[in-house]
C-alpha cells in the first residue's frame, strides 16, 4: 500500500459546498474521505453518494451502535451508498458485531471502535470502565475479530498490542494524528503519522491538520512525506 493510500482525510464540515471543494482541492493526494456525524447530519446519504461518484473512497464513520437487527441494516444501508468503510461500537456486543459482519462484503470494510481517543484512563474510569485504555482497547479488538469483523479503530498508542492479539491481517485505523509540533485538540492518546505507520497501523486518519491549514493540499502532501 503506498502511503498515500493509508490517509484517510476527516472531513468535518456542514456545507455541502465546503466538502465538495475541500475534496476536490484533495483530490489524487490521499486514499480515503471520511464522512463523519457532522457532515452526514447536515447532509444526509445524499453526500456520500456523491462523493463515491466522484471516484473517491468513503469512509462512513457513524459509529453504529444499536440492537443487532438495527445494526445489520444499517451497515447494508452503508453498503448500498457505496462506502467503502464503515464503523459500529464494538461494545454493542458479540451478536450486534456478529449481525454487522454479516451484512458487510468484501467491498465494505466494517471496523470496529474500540476506545475513543478523546478518553484516557481517568476518564474509562469515570463511566465504570476498569482498566487501562489498552486493556480495553485489546479486550474489545479481540471480540471484534472473534464476532467476524476484520478490522478495528484503536488509537495509536494501542496499535502494537492489538496487532500481537489479532494478528497481520487484522485491519488497524488509528484516529488521534497529530503532526509533530501540531495541536492535539480533545484528542488524549496520540501520535505523529510517522510513529503511527511505525507502530503498524493500516490507515491513518487526520483531519483539522490538513482541513484547517490554509492550504489543505501541501498540508496532505507534507502529511504523506512524512510517512513515506
Amino acid at each position: 500500500m503506498q502511503p498515500r493510500d493509508r490517509l484517510v482525510i476527516a472531513i468535518d464540515l456542514s456545507s455541502r459546498d465546503d466538502i465538495l471543494r475541500l475534496i476536490d482541492g484533495l483530490r489524487g493526494t490521499v486514499g480515503v474521505f471520511k464522512i463523519g456525524l457532522q457532515a452526514f447530519i447536515a447532509n444526509g446519504p445524499s453526500i456520500v453518494r456523491e462523493v463515491v461518484s466522484s471516484g473517491e473512497c468513503v469512509f462512513l464513520d457513524l459509529k453504529i451502535h444499536d440492537i443487532p437487527n438495527t445494526a445489520r441494516h444499517a451497515v447494508a444501508e452503508a453498503l448500498s451508498l457505496g462506502a467503502s468503510m464503515a464503523t459500529v461500537h464494538a461494545a454493542g456486543g458479540e451478536a450486534m458485531l456478529r449481525a454487522c459482519a454479516e451484512a458487510s462484503s468484501t467491498s465494505l470494510l466494517v471496523l470496529g471502535v474500540t476506545v475513543l481517543t478523546s478518553l484516557d484512563a481517568a476518564e474509562l474510569a469515570r463511566i465504570g470502565l476498569s482498566g487501562s485504555p489498552v486493556d480495553n482497547a485489546v479486550r474489545l479488538a479481540r471480540l471484534a475479530k472473534d464476532s467476524g469483523l476484520r478490522g478495528v479503530v484503536a488509537s495509536p498508542l494501542e496499535i502494537a498490542s492489538i496487532r500481537e492479539a489479532c494478528g497481520t491481517d487484522f485491519v488497524i485505523l488509528t484516529p488521534g494524528i497529530r503532526p509533530a509540533g501540531a495541536d492535539v485538540g480533545d484528542q488524549r492518546r496520540t501520535m505523529t503519522p510517522r510513529e503511527a505507520v511505525a507502530a503498524g497501523a493500516d490507515y491513518i486518519v487526520v483531519g483539522r491538520p490538513i482541513t484547517s491549514a490554509a492550504d489543505p493540499r501541501s498540508a496532505a502532501l507534507r502529511i504523506v512525506e512524512e510517512m513515506g
